[in-house]
């Protein structure tokens, strides 16, 4: 893998670890939910469904 590729993959990681943060975590725990969803679950799958998706772009690039 190429170095840049492994930069972008530790970047993505620290992002991950700020954003599944405790801190950052309470600031999305409500009591209200959207579209009957409660905000907690709608932000740890979204940036789980990011993560995953921005991963599969940069190691799809690599083995081109």
């Amino acid at each position: 893998m190429k170095k840049r590729h492994q930069q972008k993959l530790v970047v993505l990681t620290v992002f991950l670890f700020l954003s599944f943060n405790i801190p950052l975590l309470l600031l999305f725990d409500s009591s209200e939910p959207f579209l009957g969803i409660p905000i907690f679950y709608i932000y740890i799958f979204s940036i789980w469904t990011f993560s995953v998706i921005v991963s599969l772009i940069i190691v799809n690039r690599y083995y081109e």
